[in-house]
């Protein structure tokens, strides 16, 4: 890897093929949206790979200023994405991902408190995060990071 240093930078428009990309990469077998594909089917002429990508558009629809890559050397090597509800003080982070050669260096660790900061900085008194109870990773990385597990969610679906 690079030996040039990592920033946290914002996030920039031209970032986002990269950052569907990433999350495509990143998410596999923990991803809802493949789930659901894997019980269902293909629907609607997209697969899972699209429609997991479509949520950081969704992100940086929402909060492009709350969004936030990782580079070094002009590589991107992840990201994290924020949504802020300023009538409730509470921030949610939707999507982190880092790229598969540089896990297990403490990037997302970095992202997660990168995005307290900004949400600090926003006013916020609550941060949130969710996890899929299949990702090992989100399971051991929030609560090393301060977050308290609070509630399980059940996803259900049907075919129409």
């Amino acid at each position: 890897m690079d030996d040039s240093p990592l920033f946290i930078r914002p996030y920039h428009d031209k970032d986002l093929p990269q950052l569907r990309r990433i999350t495509v990469e990143s998410f596999g077998s923990v991803a809802l949206e493949q789930m659901l594909e894997h019980k269902f089917g293909l629907w609607g002429g997209r697969d899972w790979k699209a429609r997991k990508a479509d949520h950081i558009d969704d992100d940086v629809a929402q909060c492009r200023e709350g969004c936030f890559v990782a580079e070094r050397g002009g590589e991107i090597l992840g990201y994290i994405t924020t949504r802020i509800d300023h009538t409730n003080a509470r921030g949610r982070i939707p999507n982190i991902a880092v790229v598969e050669s540089a896990r297990g260096l403490g990037l997302g660790r970095r992202l997660i408190q990168h995005a307290l900061d900004y949400m600090r900085a926003q006013g916020m008194k609550l941060a949130q995060i969710e996890t899929m109870a299949s990702n090992a990773i989100g399971q051991h990385l929030y609560p090393s990071c301060g977050f308290e597990e609070v509630a399980r969610q059940v996803h259900y679906a049907m075919k129409l």
